[in-house]
């Protein structure tokens, strides 16, 4: 199974993240199941614009690299720019697992950052429950468990 994250901090975000997933099915991205919309802060600048995040789940046979193609292209299409790292973005897709696979070089899977992330984590709780961590063995309760308290009030189910 494959897990991937889509974010959306500018413009109508609930649009975007519906136009990102219409956009993987149009790349023949089946989807089988979809998170809920969760609003978190702005990470690292809380500052700046609130994201919308989901989870998605899918089956798809395509490879991480022509994922990451299409995720780019994607991107593109909803107007986002090359800016600075974690700069506000209309659209951001990730690969978040990827068949319980551990890969580093061109593409780190899983996401390198995953297990601190809320706005990923409760997600993908949501989609699997017995979800577990390829290079920790960690389950997603546990990671979910290991997240500050503040992180876990600060995200928002919408």
């Amino acid at each position: 199974m494959i897990y991937i994250g889509i974010g959306s901090n500018l413009g109508n975000r609930i649009k975007n993240i519906t136009k990102a997933k219409y956009f993987l099915e149009l790349d023949g991205i089946k989807i089988t199941k979809s998170s809920s919309y969760y609003e978190t802060l702005s990470w690292p600048d809380p500052n700046k614009p609130k994201f919308i995040n989901i989870v998605v789940q899918s089956n798809t046979k395509a490879s991480p690299e022509k994922l990451l193609k299409i995720f780019k292209s994607i991107e593109k299409k909803l107007g986002r720019k090359k800016k600075s790292k974690n700069s506000p973005r209309t659209c951001d897709i990730d690969i978040i697992s990827y068949n319980q696979k551990i890969l580093t070089g061109n593409i780190t899977i899983p996401h390198k950052r995953m297990h601190k992330r809320n706005f990923v984590l409760i997600p993908l709780f949501e989609l699997n429950k017995n979800w577990f961590h390829p290079k920790t063995n960690e389950n997603i309760k546990k990671l979910i468990f290991s997240l500050s308290i503040k992180d876990i009030r600060s995200i928002k189910q919408i």
